[in-house]
């Protein structure tokens, strides 16, 4: 019996990890989304992160900034550093290129979220 209890717990320890984990990892492809869609207006990293915290897509100044070079370094950002209220601001915005990108994404987005909402409905309507 002490094994089945042990069993289970580290079972239950092990679909928690595997949970975060895969939550994490399909937070990150949202928030390249999000933060693309975001750019198609110049914002600076506050601003930008302000706006997808109020839209529940919470994002640390560790995760944003680090993005961001990754994006721009991708050729999908521009950015120009500017003066406003006496400070030195880094303005980001969707090049080009990005436009082009995000565009597609949006695409595939669409098309993903149609193809899962199809699947998660047959699985709500049948046994689960």
């Amino acid at each position: 019996m002490v094994c089945v209890v042990h069993y289970m717990t580290h079972s239950g320890d092990g679909m928690m990890n595997a949970f975060e984990n895969l939550r994490l990892e399909m937070r990150r492809g949202c928030l390249v989304l999000a933060v693309l869609a975001s750019l198609r207006s110049e914002q600076y990293g506050y601003t930008l992160r302000k706006t997808l915290n109020d839209q529940a897509m919470e994002i640390d100044e560790g995760t944003l900034y680090p993005l961001l070079r990754r994006l721009e370094s991708q050729g999908l950002l521009v950015s120009q550093w500017r003066e406003e209220e006496k400070r030195n601001k880094r303005f980001y915005r969707l090049s080009p290129e990005g436009k082009k990108v995000l565009k597609q994404l949006l695409t595939e987005w669409d098309g993903m979220s149609s193809s899962l909402n199809e699947i998660l409905k047959e699985q709500h309507h049948g046994a689960c």
